[in-house]
Formats: C-alpha cells, structure tokens, sequence
C-alpha cells in the first residue's frame, strides 16, 4: 500500500511545535528526558487515570520526526496532573518504498490504523502520518501538542476499569508468563463488545536515517510496539483472568521493554482501560 501524493500531511514549522512542547511540556525541550527509568515490578496503585496514546509514524515521513518527540516527551515527562500517559509507536510500512525501509515498521501496523480507518470513515484507505489516536477516539495530526494535551485530558473524565498485571519468574527467563486480571468492566453497556490486548513496547531506541526523506537524522523512539496481540475478550459484568505468554525477539532489550494491556471495544474502538509494567 502506498500512500503519498494523497496522503494529507500537515506541516508545522518545528520552532513553533517546539514553542508549544515547551510550553505544555516543561522541562521536555532539554536533552536526556527521553525515557523514564525501569524495574522489573508494578509500580505501587495509584490514584492517576490511564489514557492510552498511539501514533501512528515512520521513519520514512519528514513530518514524523516532531511527533515522535511530542510522544517520548509524554511519555517520559508526564505532564497532565492526574494522568498516566501510556503510549504505543507503531511503525507503519506504507513508506518503506520510498527511499528507507523503516527497521521497527510493520504490516501489522498498518493494519491497526487501516482499522481505525475504516470504523471512523467506512474505508480503510484514509490513512496518514504522523497520526495520533487518544483512548481509541480523538484522532489527529501527532505533531499537534495543543490537541494532544486537549485529547488527553478529556478521554481521562470517561470511566476507566482498573487492570491488574503480575509477572511470573524473572526477566531473564524467554517466554515468560504475565498474569493479567481484570474484575469487572467499567462503563460498559449490554451490546459491547469488549477484547483485551497485550503489547511489547520498547523504549530508548535509534536510527541513523541513510536514504529518504529524513537522510542525515538521527532518530529516537519511545514505546515502538514490537508486538501486539489479543488475548481474550472480556464478559459485560464478569471478570477477566488469564496467563499470557510472551516471548521476546532476540534483538529486543529486556532493560527498555514493557508489557501494555488494554480494553478495547471491537466496534467502536473505544479503549475501557489500560495499563503497563516493566519486562
């Protein structure tokens, strides 16, 4: 699939996206706040709501770069009081003939934003980058700060159904077993249908584009989705249980990975949770 002459891309002059991140995000504009440090357990509940933010890029898009920032730097920063930012980077491969095959792209990405697509506008051809995606609803440019922090804030008022994950036996054990649980969906009506989802993350990686559009960058990314799958649907007013194996690819670092798990409805797209732990 190839999107380009057609593809809607919005340019922002990158002094005045940068003039916007340092104003919703203080302290992200400075070097070295690209991810936050990791352990291997669940950090203790607290009383922050969860929205989880994809984006949608490639390293092939000139206008990716900037929302691949405005992401790490949520992630990393966590700037909306109240709020855990849980992000997923999909790499998508539609730009890979275009001069730059991008090593963390993938069909499966693709797939996912052709999805959304076609639930908001009956066809999956509608796909652009850098496209950001708030709780399954807002969608956007991912280089618009303004919007994200908007987005954001209001997906964090709709009710959220707390997920539970535990992991079993120690990292440097492949597969490994993580124990999701979940007691009962929260704002859920009669005819949703709900599906949990589980993805590997990793944080703290680097390209050094050759050929393409963005030729001479370097470029950094957080949260690149290595793997993402479901693992059950979850029963209006029952509980969810399960053990879900995940095995690691042998160039993943287990020091920068996280497990991501969420609800989500397969109709509307609408995201009923989320949560995250260190590998």
């Amino acid at each position: 699939m190839r999107k380009s002459a057609s593809r809607p891309r919005i340019l922002i002059a990158f002094p005045v996206l940068f003039a916007i991140l340092a104003a919703i995000l203080p302290g992200a504009t400075q070097a070295g706040h690209f991810a936050r440090p990791f352990s291997n357990t669940q950090p203790a509940p607290d009383t922050r709501t969860s929205v989880l933010v994809e984006l949608f890029t490639s390293e092939g898009c000139s206008t990716c770069p900037d929302a691949d920032k405005l992401l790490a730097m949520l992630d990393a920063r966590q700037p909306i009081e109240g709020v855990e930012v849980i992000v997923l980077e999909h790499h998508v491969n539609y730009w890979d003939d275009q001069g730059w095959r991008d090593p963390f792209s993938s069909p499966a990405a693709t797939e996912r934003q052709q999805k959304y697509a076609f639930v908001r506008h009956g066809t999956g051809d509608q796909v652009y980058t850098p496209q950001m995606i708030v709780d399954g609803g807002a969608q956007f440019n991912g280089s618009n700060g303004s919007l994200a922090q908007h987005a954001i804030e209001q997906a964090a008022k709709a009710p959220k159904t707390p997920i539970q994950l535990a992991w079993s036996g120690t990292a440097t054990e492949n597969p490994r077993e993580l124990h999701v649980q979940i007691a009962s969906l929260d704002g859920a009506k009669p005819g949703d249908k709900p599906e949990v989802f589980l993805a590997i993350t990793e944080s703290q990686l680097h390209s050094n584009v050759r050929r393409g559009e963005n030729a001479g960058k370097a470029l950094d990314h957080s949260g690149v989705v290595r793997e993402l799958v479901s693992i059950g649907h979850v029963k209006v007013g029952e509980a969810f249980d399960t053990q879900a194996r995940v095995k690691l690819g042998h160039d993943w670092n287990t020091q920068n990975l996280r497990a991501v798990v969420f609800i989500q409805d397969t109709h509307t797209d609408r995201v009923f949770g989320a949560t995250e732990i260190p590998y």
